[in-house]
């Protein structure tokens, strides 16, 4: 009688494991409902018009201009894999290399340091949140497959501090991953990245050091808040 209460227990437990583990995997694998929208997307652009934004919006009276036209597949503090957590959104316009525009979403300095293909970087001096805090906005995949840049040329490499304008051309969507021959989907990543304090930028592939998008275009940017919608602005 003991020994069939021991084999129940057990029994027991390994069910608890088994389901729980089946749990697990499906969260982790299993791609969510924005996840799925992404991929029907970048298969089929044309048959969701109702989702994407135009470049240069202002969504009421939020203070960045949306800096490329597009879908916004991912956002800020998604998670694609065990341990991830996205530091920005991801805007995918469902056209080809080098055709959506990409612009500065705010007044502020770009640098583009020596060894960026697909990157730049605006200081902003004043966040128009925070007045007085110093803020970064980061964007990346200006570039082709293999590397070569989609910038524009205004902003070669060692470009520093040079100011410009909310809705200056910054050059086009791409797909570069950094490795080259191994593409992304075609999209602009854009992040909001910390002041480290003594006047420069943070790393931002650590979300801690990037700041949560939503505020500054007014729309629903935060993974946790949003867990499987696309953002769409509901505000005229």
């Amino acid at each position: 009688m003991k020994n069939k209460k021991w084999l129940i227990w057990i029994l027991a437990l390994g069910l608890v494991v088994l389901v729980g583990g089946y749990l697990l995997l499906r969260q982790t694998f299993s791609p969510n409902t924005r996840t799925r929208k992404v991929i029907d997307f970048l298969r089929h652009p044309e048959d969701y018009p109702e989702l994407i934004l135009p470049a240069g919006m202002h969504c009421g009276n939020a203070p960045f201009a949306l800096p490329s036209g597009g879908m916004i597949g991912f956002i800020w503090d998604d998670s694609f894999r065990p341990g991830h957590r996205h530091s920005g959104i991801d805007i995918f316009s469902g056209k080809k290399v080098d055709e959506e525009p990409v612009f500065a979403a705010y007044n502020g300095y770009l640098t583009r340091l020596e060894d960026w293909k697909a990157s730049v970087i605006i200081r902003i001096p004043s966040d128009p949140l925070n007045p007085g805090q110093q803020i970064w906005t980061y964007y990346t995949h200006l570039a082709d497959p293999a590397g070569e840049s989609l910038i524009s040329a205004e902003f070669p490499p060692g470009t520093e501090e040079v100011f410009v304008t909310e809705g200056t051309l910054l050059g086009y969507q791409g797909n570069y991953s950094g490795t080259p021959g191994s593409p992304t989907g075609i999209h602009l990543h854009f992040s909001i990245v910390k002041d480290d304090g003594n006047g420069r930028f943070l790393n931002e592939l650590d979300i801690n050091n990037t700041l949560d998008p939503s505020p500054y275009f007014g729309l629903s940017l935060n993974a946790n808040h949003n867990q499987g919608e696309i953002p769409l602005c509901s505000t005229p």
